[in-house]
Formats: structure tokens, C-alpha cells, sequence
């Protein structure tokens, strides 16, 4: 299952900057693509080219067009623990729907740790 994600612009001075949830869906995932834009990374999910893609600390000008597609061709998107999307959620999760599940456990399971 080939998933995409992103890191946010201060990678470097904050702590909750996904390395975590990267390193921990790398081990339980065929690939991680980084394409460098949300939409897009949304787009191709809606597309079928990615079964997933979550990122942190997005804005609203970054998922809002990707967020229509994913749901307009069947898949889910939540934010990162599950609750439904809003433009003004800024961790988001985005699937075909039927990993979706298996997705949020890893995140889940991460931020516990």
C-alpha cells in the first residue's frame, strides 16, 4: 500500500513535526512518497495512484479542493485521530476507505507511546 505525507515548515524547531508517525508507518507500509503538496498528495488519493496520505499542521487553502475529490470518489478523510474533517482541521488522515482504519491505529498507537 503505497502512502504519501508531508512535513510541516518547522520541521526542525517543533517537536510535533511527524518524524514520529513517519518512522513508525514506514515499518508497516510498501512505500512513503513526499510529493511536497497536499493537494496534490490528495488528488492522487482521490486518484487511486496513493491509498493514503496524512500530514500535520495543514491550513485550509491546502485541503479543501483534495478534500472534495477524495470524498467525490469514494474515500474518507478525517483528521489524525478519527474525528470528521473540517477546513479548519490541521492534522488530517485521507484514504480509499479501506485502510482508513488501520491508519489511525498506527497514529494512534504512536502518539501513546
Amino acid at each position: 500500500m503505497p502512502l504519501a505525507t508531508g512535513f510541516p515548515y518547522d520541521i526542525r524547531e517543533n517537536k510535533d513535526n511527524n518524524i514520529n508517525y513517519f518512522t513508525e508507518m514506514a515499518r508497516k507500509v510498501q512505500a512513503i512518497r513526499r510529493a511536497g503538496s497536499a493537494a496534490l498528495d490528495l488528488a492522487y488519493v482521490a486518484a487511486g495512484r496513493f491509498d493514503g496520505f496524512w500530514e500535520l499542521k495543514l491550513m485550509p487553502w491546502d485541503t479543501a479542493a483534495g478534500c472534495l475529490l477524495v470524498q467525490e470518489a469514494g474515500g474518507l478523510m478525517t483528521d489524525l485521530f478519527g474525528l470528521p474533517f473540517h477546513l479548519q482541521s490541521p492534522h488530517v488522515i485521507a484514504s480509499n476507505g479501506r485502510l482508513h482504519q488501520d491508519m489511525m491505529a498506527v497514529f494512534k498507537q504512536t502518539a501513546t507511546a
